[in-house]
């Protein structure tokens, strides 16, 4: 309640952290597991004396360091700038418990920068050991960063031990976090090998493309084998609310994102294994987009699901989605959410006022997740309610829907919220359900 509510119109502000936060986190594993692929198979090429496998990773390079320094850079960039616009609170206390956490990874950061950089300029300019190490220098600098920010992410959903200690110990190494580091270097290593397929099926003659497509391929067929080994080391820490919430059928929509993630991964799985490393011959570069765009939705489907199991927290069991930490309902239940928040237009809800009340604790207390008629809006979840049954709705929110934060305010605040629900959920013209029943 210390910070204005940033409204994106029609998406949503968790709407545009996703779309933001998939693509990065798409690219970001792929700089980590790319930093391997790059010094291995230029030490393949030295290893069989091979120039022309040479050439094809000084090509490679060229394709990695302006993906994951362009691409990677600026949707970095906008993750920090959406959840700080969308979710300030929340911002502020990752940077809080983690400031020295950032910090190294920032290095870690500026190391990757530099030394991708130098590995990119230094072909034929340095001697073979000496451009193989700062190969290594950069893959050691982004799986550390992998490392570091890894921690963080799962803090947000197993904070474990720091909700009683307060400490930067418990709150990195909590719960989750080797299971997740686990699954993250899989996919990282699986992505290496995904996109060097793209780059490895225009290559000429056919006899040395086979060669390098089943090379690449053989970067998918480990990850394959023991990512289902991490996901039910990572299942068995998360809380119990969380698993039921992917895995329990309290939200369907959950279990069919997990189910397509999982099924789609198989199909990745058997592309590379029946297709790309058995016939490289007859392996393509539009199979081999196909499998890249197969491991975007992977991704974002994945990532969806792990954010979404955290509700209805944004950090499990110290801020709730809508910024409100446990601890401050009951005040904020008798004080009023209008009367604490810093920035509102409206300084108490009265009978006079519900209108512009109503919408005003709306944004306080479901923005963050809701829009009117957009992603997840809040129309047609109450279509056909009045305020009868909205009203009484909002007094147990919390347990008709575990997944939602309950709801803080004073009677008049919760009457002016119904009301005002009420009243856009009967305007005309805007659902097509409600064209068709007219």
């Amino acid at each position: 309640m210390n910070y204005p509510v940033w409204e994106v119109p029609v998406l949503g502000g968790g709407m545009l952290i996703g779309i933001v936060a998939i693509a990065h986190v798409f690219i970001a594993h792929f700089a980590v597991g790319g930093g391997l692929f790059l010094p291995l198979t230029e030490w393949k090429a030295y290893r069989e004396n091979d120039p022309r496998i040479l050439e094809y990773v000084k090509r490679h390079t060229r394709f990695f360091v302006l993906l994951v320094l362009v691409a990677g850079a600026v949707t970095g960039v906008g993750i920090w700038w959406t959840i700080g616009l969308v979710h300030p609170s929340a911002t502020r206390t990752l940077l809080l418990v983690f400031v020295f956490v950032w910090a190294t990874e920032w290095v870690m950061f500026v190391v990757e920068i530099a030394a991708a950089l130098i590995y990119y300029y230094g072909w034929e300019r340095m001697a073979p050991r000496t451009h193989m190490m700062v190969g290594w220098i950069y893959f050691a600098a982004a799986w550390l960063s992998l490392f570091l920010i890894n921690g963080i992410l799962t803090f947000m959903l197993t904070p474990g031990q720091w909700l009683e200690t307060r400490s930067l110990w418990h709150a990195f190494f909590n719960p989750t976090m080797l299971p997740s580091l686990f699954l993250r270097t899989l996919i990282a290593i699986a992505l290496a090998g995904i996109f060097a397929l793209f780059t490895a099926t225009p290559l000429q003659p056919g006899d040395f493309r086979e060669k390098m497509v089943r090379w690449a391929a053989q970067w998918l067929l480990p990850p394959g084998l023991l990512m289902p080994l991490g996901l039910v080391w990572y299942l068995a820490k998360v809380p119990e609310s969380a698993r039921q919430l992917a895995l329990g059928g309290v939200a369907p929509v959950l279990q069919v994102f997990v189910f397509m993630s999982l099924t789609l991964s198989l199909l990745i799985f058997a592309f590379a294994y029946w297709g790309a490393f058995k016939l490289p011959r007859l392996f393509s570069q539009p199979f081999a987009l196909l499998i890249m765009v197969l491991a975007f939705l992977t991704t974002g489907m994945t990532e969806w699901v792990r954010e979404a199991i955290r509700k209805p927290y944004v950090i499990y069991g110290c801020m709730f989605s809508n910024t409100v930490r446990p601890e401050e309902v009951p005040v904020l239940r008798k004080q009023g959410v209008l009367t604490s928040a810093r920035w509102t237009t409206v300084p108490r809800a009265t009978h006079d006022n519900w209108r512009q009340a109503g919408r005003e604790i709306f944004r306080l207390q479901c923005a963050s997740c809701h829009t009117r008629d957009g992603y997840n809006g809040i129309r047609p979840l109450i279509f056909g309610w009045d305020e009868r049954m909205i009203n009484q709705a909002l007094q147990r929110l919390h347990r008709l829907r575990g997944f939602m934060p309950p709801f803080v305010g004073t009677e008049q605040e919760r009457k002016a919220l119904a009301r005002w629900l009420a009243d856009i959920a009967k305007e005309d013209g805007w659902m097509p359900n409600q064209r068709h029943r007219e």
